[in-house]
């Protein structure tokens, strides 16, 4: 079993444009994913349509893995997201993630809270914005 982390996971949702979305979704998340960001649920349909928007602003970028936990099938990090937008603009976010995994290792649920560092106010829901 390979399981998947938060950075391979965001690298390929967000920076790797050689596979599509459903392709990098496919890798990584459970058909059933859901995901709550700073208190508000998505389901996938929801979080896709969130890193669709993502994937028309995001120019480039790269996660920083400050801490990362594997305990069976639950997974925990803490990581920064250094964001650089197609206006040029630059966003990092620090985020505390709380997960589920599947058996076969993907990310089945994820409970996120997000810690603006450097961005406009009006970034500061680029972890949910749709």
């Amino acid at each position: 079993m390979t399981r998947t982390g938060i950075k391979a996971a965001l690298n390929d949702l967000l920076f790797n444009r050689d596979i599509t979305l459903d392709e990098a979704a496919a890798r990584h998340f459970a058909p059933d994913y859901r995901q709550r960001t700073d208190g508000e649920w998505a389901d996938r349909a929801e979080f896709l349509d969130h890193i669709a928007h993502l994937r028309g602003i995001v120019a480039d970028g790269h996660i920083d893995v400050h801490e990362e936990l594997y305990d069976g099938a639950k997974y925990a990090d803490r990581h920064t997201c250094h964001i650089t937008k197609t206006d040029g603009t630059t966003v990092v976010m620090e985020v505390y993630v709380f997960a589920d995994l599947t058996p076969d290792g993907r990310f089945h649920r994820i409970e996120e809270t997000t810690l603006m560092l450097h961005g406009t106010d009006a970034d500061r829901d680029l972890g949910s914005a749709r």
